[in-house]
């Protein structure tokens, strides 16, 4: 289990790096993209067990104390209800310290989000978002590790820079609520996700 990071890194300070790392990773393909999921493993230990992988790896991300491994994409268009019913079905090997997620969303006053209350479909709900001048279109990147630690960014279309990246520990408590969730004991049984698992689509950062 993952506890704390070479030269003396906090398990707190790695998450934030590994969700950086993330966020410029997904960031660097452009917008408009599912939901990504990532599993967050100790590089030491990743190492250890895939040797080959310091081929892959640069001085820079193998001193990291995180590696994210991409999992692949969740479906398309996914709201938060149906991400959270999907990422429940997830149970982590012990080998993972943590996960995050990346998604994109539309985002709303206050005063306007209670004026859709009366859209009839999904769709039609998020054709009135999608076409409202003040939304704000925005990807977010939440992680948690196992022992509790969450951290999140956020990006703005319309500030699409690194400089401009939003961070902090309760920028996205939600989502970070549903990722902890995969940390829990299951009784369904149900499929791994990560290292043997089975996401077809397992990629290491960069």
């Amino acid at each position: 289990m993952y506890e704390v990071g070479p030269d003396g890194i906090s398990p707190a300070e790695a998450l934030s790096q590994a969700v950086i790392e993330i966020e410029r990773h997904v960031s660097s393909a452009g917008w408009d993209q599912p939901a990504q999921l990532f599993a967050l493993v100790p590089t030491e230990e990743l190492l250890a067990a895939e040797p080959q992988l310091a081929a892959q790896l640069d001085a820079d991300d193998a001193s990291k104390p995180l590696t994210p491994v991409a999992q692949g994409e969740l479906p398309g268009g996914m709201d938060d209800e149906h991400l959270a019913d999907a990422l429940a079905r997830i149970e982590w090997p012990d080998g993972v310290s943590g996960c995050a997620v990346a998604v994109e969303r539309i985002v709303l006053p206050a005063s306007v989000e209670s004026g859709l209350a009366d859209a009839e479909s999904d769709a039609e709900l998020a054709r009135l978002a999608g076409s409202d001048p003040r939304r704000h279109e925005v990807r977010m990147v939440a992680a948690v590790l196992r022992d509790g630690d969450r951290f999140g960014a956020v990006r703005l279309r319309t500030h699409d820079e690194d400089g401009a990246v939003l961070t902090g520990v309760d920028l996205v408590p939600t989502l970070c609520q549903v990722l902890s969730l995969t940390f829990e004991p299951s009784t369904a049984g149900g499929p791994g996700s990560v290292l043997g698992g089975t996401s077809d689509n397992e990629e290491k950062l960069p």
